[in-house]
């Protein structure tokens, strides 16, 4: 069955000549129908009641999604070369029609030529096209192996959910009802997230450049989705975990550390397993079922089951950074650094003792995590938000909800759902936006209202009473690779629009580079680059017998922050002659100013030394 659907202001219509004889036999006239859904079907050879059961599910889940209860099935053959006779195909209709009571359904006649006209609304799930074929059997081939996938997972496609847009003001508006024009990303979100569709149709720009910059790529002799780092990836992605760590640790978090595989009969485990929507990669060892971590959760969960803990201790934080977790995601959803099977994930819960505490709590986050994305060089403007939650949630804590989104500072998109299908009440996320209109949750928070008392996690209260925390799951950044995609794809992005990509300072691999104009001033560049790098400064010096012009344009291929040429008059000069590639400038400055300007970038942030060798005729060429 094929189906083009659209969510329609108005659609007029006339049936004006008989196209068979089976056609319905009806008086023709002029019929006019406003704020509806128009499913113009083509029912094909081999459609059953299975198919028309399921392409009406499908329907009303949409629907759903922009509070639309208003549908016309309009019977259009042209659809389709491959039509199943009309008898099947008008009762198959009828059926569709009768099987969502709760809504107001009619159909245009069967058979009819009709002419028409509609107006379509302009929002992002205004138009979708399915195709709709027999269940799959289940049965496998011989020899393919079947994948365990959990409940939630399975039951993720089948939930009913309302999609909407929540502006700072705290007016809640469908999304058919929204307007975009001054919100394009969040536009891209929402109908992203709607339609659920994760694979990938093109590799997008940061893949070349992680390539190329000799920073991570393919490892062909693991599984896919786990990815080698050079040195240079190695190094940014180091500082970043730092960073992170050291922020969360800042806020109050305790740093832990976990095993990276559980036994999968291990009641808990079971039991989470079903309520947290992943895959999982499974292990055989000794006659015992394992399976590799899809999250820090599970370890510090039962790590908190042995503390006794009471409520003045609340909330009390442990954190982790998880390298690795695992989660066995579908090879076509798999791209560069954006979706990993193998990524680390700066994991931090806090265990509260009531629902007050814990809102209270995850506004603290909130800004935590919009301070981490700022200072790692990612911007309000490159993200949206998104925010989910069950409907008694959100009626019985309104004013929290509008507070998280007056904190973003703009509308935000909604997913609400009538009944409680995981583990949490709410979750939040920022969403980054790519080049090729894909999002990726970067920061994101949840309250867990199941864990404390799945894994039997307890605190006495003020009246001496044993009770479950509640649990929150903030990662501040989101996994540590994903960050890097994003720093890639912003310089991919300025790239395009004709700027110099570049990593913040603290993050560049090498931020100052050497040029001996000469090979006799090559000792003087050496002790040059010792008194910098007793200030924590990444240091290199390129010594290869290349011109001068190759060596400053192999600076600026490699993004090298600051480069300084020296020849005689810069060996008899006082200061020192810079390049700047922020700016492309060359300027003076004396050693003390240039080490003041370095520090005022690189406060506050992790430092490590060079992941090459100091000389760059040392070092090995990448094949890229």
């Amino acid at each position: 069955m094929r189906i083009l659907q659209l969510h329609c202001d108005s659609i007029e219509y006339t049936p004006t000549k008989k196209e068979i004889k089976s056609a319905e036999e009806i008086t023709p006239q002029t019929i006019q129908l406003s704020e509806i859904v128009v499913a113009f079907v083509a029912i094909e050879q081999g459609d059953d009641s299975s198919v028309a059961q399921n392409a009406i599910s499908q329907i009303k889940k949409s629907m759903g999604k922009i509070g639309c209860k208003k549908l016309l099935l309009y019977p259009y053959a042209h659809l389709s070369s491959s039509l199943a006779s009309p008898s099947i195909a008008l009762s198959l209709l009828k059926e569709m029609e009768l099987a969502v009571p709760e809504f107001e359904v009619s159909h245009s006649p069967f058979g009819w030529t009709k002419s028409y006209k509609l107006q379509v609304k302009g929002h992002p799930l205004a138009e979708s096209f399915k195709v709709v074929t027999k269940e799959n059997t289940g049965e496998k081939n011989q020899g393919e192996e079947k994948e365990l996938t959990s409940d939630a997972l399975k039951s993720e496609s089948k939930i009913t959910s309302y999609w909407k847009i929540l502006s700072p003001d705290g007016t809640l508006s469908n999304i058919g009802d929204f307007n975009f024009s001054k919100y394009p990303k969040l536009e891209i979100l929402a109908k992203y997230e709607s339609a659920k569709k994760r694979a990938v149709d093109e590799p997008p720009p940061h893949v070349a450049l992680m390539k190329k910059m000799g920073i991570a790529d393919y490892e062909p002799a693991s599984d896919s989705g786990n990815m080698r780092f050079f040195p240079n990836g190695r190094l940014i992605k180091s500082l970043i975990e730092r960073y992170v760590t050291d922020r969360v640790k800042e806020y109050g978090g305790f740093e832990v550390e976990t095993p990276i595989m559980y036994d999968s009969h291990h009641p808990s485990m079971v039991s989470y397993f079903n309520r947290f929507p992943a895959r999982q990669y499974n292990i055989d060892s000794e006659g015992k079922k394992l399976f590799l971590r899809f999250a820090a959760c599970f370890g510090q969960f039962l790590m908190a089951n042995e503390y006794q803990m009471s409520y003045k201790t609340l909330p009390y934080k442990l954190y982790e950074l998880t390298r690795y977790s695992f989660r066995r995601e579908q090879s076509g959803e798999l791209v560069g650094l954006r979706r990993l099977r193998a990524f680390t994930m700066p994991d931090c819960h806090a265990f509260c003792k009531d629902m007050e505490q814990s809102i209270k709590e995850i506004k603290i986050r909130f800004d935590l995590s919009h301070s981490v994305l700022n200072e790692l060089g990612i911007n309000d403007s490159d993200y949206e938000m998104a925010i989910r939650f069950t409907e008694d949630f959100y009626n019985e804590n309104k004013s929290a909800v509008e507070e998280l989104v007056k904190k973003h500072g703009r509308p935000v998109l909604v997913e609400m759902w009538k009944e409680k299908f995981f583990y949490f009440v709410l979750k939040w996320e920022f969403n980054f936006i790519d080049n090729t209109g894909k999002a990726s949750a970067l920061s994101t928070d949840q309250i867990d209202v199941e864990n404390g008392n799945r894994y039997g996690i307890e605190f006495v209260d003020e009246h001496n009473v044993r009770k479950n925390p509640i649990i929150l799951h903030n990662s501040p950044s989101g996994a540590i690779e994903r960050i890097i995609y994003v720093l890639l794809e912003k310089a991919a992005q300025d790239i395009k629009e004709g700027k110099k990509p570049q990593f913040q300072l603290w993050l560049a691999p090498t931020q100052v580079r050497i040029i001996p104009l000469k090979e006799e001033f090559t000792e003087i560049c050496e002790i040059l680059a010792d008194k910098l790098s007793l200030h924590n400064i990444r240091v290199d010096i390129d010594d290869r017998n290349e011109s001068i012009g190759k060596r400053i344009r192999d600076a600026e291929k490699d993004w090298v922050p600051y480069t300084l040429v020296i020849g005689e008059k810069e060996a008899n000069s006082k200061n020192l002659s810079i390049r700047d590639r922020k700016t492309g400038d060359v300027r003076e400055l004396t050693f003390d100013d240039f080490i003041i300007e370095i520090s005022e970038q690189t406060q506050n942030k992790p430092f490590t030394g060079l992941n090459l060798p100091k000389y760059l005729s040392h070092r090995p060429q990448l094949m890229v």
